[in-house]
């Protein structure tokens, strides 16, 4: 058996990613050992839905695990509960956002790096079936070579857990897997509930709408000799997917990203706030892990 821990159990995924383990044949030697979440009523709800034990401290699982997830809904805890668990040599899944500091991403990414701990997570969006078919097509230059692209994804102005940062990293991880993790810089500019984002590249733009409040997934990518887009139907196999990688480290299996890749989010999502603060262009920062 493969034993896991659920730590900040409060949002979606701890319910779908417990469903998952339940339902699908293939997660069947993947135990849950324990979930925390400071919210008491949302880990007594999932004790009640799932039968699962509900941990004391987020500590408590320190020595009994193969593999930890971290899904808590403000960003700013998930570096905490991952610290205690760094010399565990255990498979970890992070939820989006990752972190929300530039500075404590570079010091969570150099402390599991120095531990060798295999990660996997971020945006549940980069799992979509259509987002898979642009990154194959940008990739594999379908015809020809990009030269934009436009996503539209919503965020929420208004929540007790980071505000813009909670969930805007979706959007920012569609472009990042279909136009590159790196960005140069970026423009951004709000105009009532919406804001646009320029996301700049050597060779190309690609255009970022967030809309407050407004669950509509869009995705474009523009090429020399044609356009292919998609509106993306919210689905459960978005978490499945997730999970399936997750399960895939905790049997011994490499993580996709590298460090650097898995937290270029946080820095370029830095740089959009810091361009809708001065109203200019701004950098995205540079990763070295």
């Amino acid at each position: 058996m493969k034993k896991i821990a659920i730590l900040g159990c409060e949002n979606s995924h701890a319910d779908a990613f417990l469903r998952c383990i339940k339902e699908e044949e293939e997660f069947a030697d993947v135990e849950v050992v324990g979930v925390y979440s400071d919210d008491e009523v949302a880990a007594n709800k999932l004790r009640g839905k799932f039968g699962v034990n509900v941990l004391h401290h987020y500590k408590d699982a320190i020595g009994k695990i193969d593999g930890l997830v971290i899904t808590a809904r403000h960003g700013d805890n998930h570096y905490k509960y991952a610290k205690p668990y760094m010399n565990s040599d255990i498979a970890m899944f992070i939820d989006k956002p990752v972190t929300i500091s530039e500075e404590e991403a570079v010091s969570f990414m150099k402390d599991l790096a120095d531990n060798g701990i295999r990660i996997s997570g971020g945006s549940s969006l980069k799992q979509d079936v259509n987002v898979r078919k642009l990154k194959c097509e940008a990739e594999n230059g379908v015809e020809g070579k990009t030269i934009g692209g436009y996503v539209r994804a919503p965020y929420l102005s208004e929540n007790a857990y980071g505000g813009f940062y909670f969930y805007a990293q979706h959007l920012v991880e569609m472009v990042c897997e279909i136009f590159g993790r790196f960005p140069i810089s970026v423009i951004a500019r709000k105009n009532k509930n919406q804001i646009h984002v320029l996301f700049h590249y050597e060779e190309y733009d690609c255009v970022g709408l967030f809309c407050d409040n407004n669950n509509v997934y869009y995705i474009s990518r523009m090429s020399e000799m044609g356009a292919n887009s998609f509106v993306i139907p919210v689905t459960d196999d978005w978490f499945y997917r997730e999970f399936k990688e997750f399960y895939r480290l905790l049997k011994g299996g490499k993580q996709t990203l590298s460090y650097d890749e898995f937290i270029s989010p946080v820095f370029i999502m830095n740089a959009i706030k810091r361009s809708l603060n001065t109203g200019k262009e701004e950098i995205v920062r540079s990763i070295k892990i």
